[in-house]
């Protein structure tokens, strides 16, 4: 594999990772419907993810997942099992992506970059949620679900078929998280 397929193959999967913290099977089904069209090739353990039952599995959760988070109190505890949920997601996206590489490169990259990307995205997507259900009393939580289904898509769709921007994307989402969690550090009232 030339190293320019390593960048882009890691570039797909930290956008699909980072696609993954805002809808868990979204991005799964993205990439399930890539490989089976043929517009992204697997890695050669996970090619049964471009198979019809996959992509039929994977659109039913996906489904399933989109209305549960316009129901009001279940999107929160949805938001309980979808951290850790995003964190394997994240790694398997990373790990499907990637080929040819040496197996303890694959697993670094894919635990670390993939998983530690959809975990961060994903933990943060909660935290808006809960802010959302405390000062709104939930009423603003079907926006925030659609926005970051919204989010998932877009960021899904532009890591296959352009990934270097997703992944430019992602940095930028991370330097949002940066900014945001920088400046509510500012904001805290001195300790006593």
């Amino acid at each position: 594999m030339e190293y320019t397929e390593i960048i882009f193959s890691v570039f797909l999967g930290i956008g699909l990772a980072a696609a993954v913290g805002f809808r868990v099977f979204l991005p799964l089904l993205v990439l399930s419907l890539s490989a089976f069209y043929d517009i992204i090739p697997l890695n050669e353990s996970w090619v049964w993810a471009g198979s019809l039952s996959a992509v039929i599995i994977l659109a039913v959760a996906t489904i399933v997942e989109i209305l549960g988070y316009y129901i009001p109190w279940f999107d929160n505890a949805l938001d309980t099992i979808a951290i850790p949920l995003a964190a394997v997601a994240g790694t398997a996206v990373m790990m499907a992506t990637l080929a040819d590489m040496d197996p303890v490169v694959t697993w670094a990259l894919a635990i670390i970059a993939g998983g530690g990307t959809a975990a961060v995205v994903k933990g943060n997507t909660s935290a808006l949620r809960l802010t959302s259900t405390a000062t709104t009393g939930g009423l603003a939580n079907p926006v925030v679900a659609t926005v970051e289904t919204g989010t998932s898509t877009l960021m899904s769709l532009v890591s296959v078929f352009i990934a270097p921007l997703a992944f430019l994307f992602v940095v930028l989402i991370f330097f949002g998280i940066y900014k945001f969690y920088k400046k509510l550090k500012k904001k805290r009232p001195p300790s006593a």
